[in-house]
């Protein structure tokens, strides 16, 4: 999502997203979509995570930042990754659509992993990603008010490839990976259009380890960075407890943004469901209109031998 939109967005009119619009002539830096419970969709930040569960799995999330607000942002994603024969290959794809008021962008994105083994319980993988991007400004939804001329030309629609890379190595406790899901530093409009804005690399450290605290309760540590050019670093921590293989509950602090709350229940070995709401703690936070942030993923995995798994995946 365009950052310059997330950083002013702060009033609850169509006519503040008009004067954002026109902010966006020197825009320079874009973040990519923001998830609380990135934990259970790795796949969308980092390529070298496909396959890595080991069967068919399938993911929907639906975010809605900032409720209450007109024109706040939305996330919706879709992924489906798959590892391919024995020989340490997976394959994935997903789409994201994320909104903010008349800007829409949309990734197709195609994931390809290689795993090698590195020790007994150790696996380590190598990802590339190869996307799609579409870029949509509608600028006619705010026909209704006296802006700029130059914002009266007609929606803009931007169309850019990209590519990614990653690596991922995990165990049945651990796992850690580094990854640039965009590569490449698109420009979408040159300085004769209506508004110009730079595509750059987000660069992404996720770990977690879980424990066993005893024999029905698991506990799960988190950690998310992310850094782009011309944007805070972002610090996302998380805490979560599994038990009894059924129920998921936790929180989770983004650095001087959010406290969020966690839960999630495995329906049964192969289907999960997890919601999370965040809370501001900046000024966004305290304002009226502003209800927070929810998010609620699905994801069902295709296991073949339920019989012969030790414990669901908690990652």
């Amino acid at each position: 999502m365009l950052t310059v939109l997330n950083e002013l967005f702060k009033g609850k009119t169509q006519c503040m997203l008009a004067l954002l619009l026109l902010a966006m002539v020197n825009l320079h830096a874009q973040q990519d979509a923001q998830y609380t419970q990135y934990m259970y969709n790795t796949v969308s930040v980092n390529p070298a995570y496909a396959g890595s569960r080991g069967h068919l799995s399938i993911a929907a999330l639906y975010r809605n930042q900032w409720l209450g607000l007109d024109g706040a942002p939305e996330t919706q994603t879709l992924n489906v990754h798959t590892p391919v024969g024995y020989r340490g290959v997976g394959l994935g794809l997903s789409v994201v659509n994320d909104k903010i008021g008349p800007t829409s962008e949309t990734y197709f994105d195609v994931d390809f992993s290689y795993t090698i083994q590195t020790s007994w319980e150790g696996r380590l993988s190598f990802g590339l990603k190869a996307s799609a991007h579409m870029l949509d400004v509608r600028f006619s939804e705010l026909d209704e008010y006296s802006i700029d001329d130059q914002l009266n030309q007609g929606d803009l629609k931007k169309f850019s490839p990209n590519i990614g890379a990653g690596v991922y190595y995990h165990t049945d406790k651990f796992y850690a990976g580094i990854s640039a899901p965009r590569l490449l530093e698109t420009t979408h409009f040159d300085s004769s259009s209506a508004s110009t804005a730079k595509e750059q690399m987000n660069f992404y450290l996720i770990t977690g380890y879980v424990w066993d605290l005893n024999p029905v309760l698991k506990f799960k540590p988190t950690l998310l960075t992310k850094a782009v050019q011309g944007s805070p670093l972002q610090l996302d921590l998380s805490a979560n407890f599994m038990y009894n293989e059924k129920f998921i509950g936790g929180v989770a602090y983004r650095w001087d943004a959010a406290f969020s709350g966690l839960f999630g229940f495995m329906i049964s070995d192969q289907l999960m469901i997890g919601m999370a709401y965040d809370r501001e703690i900046t000024e966004l936070g305290a304002a009226t209109f502003n209800d927070g942030s929810f998010e609620i993923i699905l994801r069902y995995d295709f296991i073949r031998n339920i019989g012969n798994m030790k414990s669901p995946r908690f990652f």
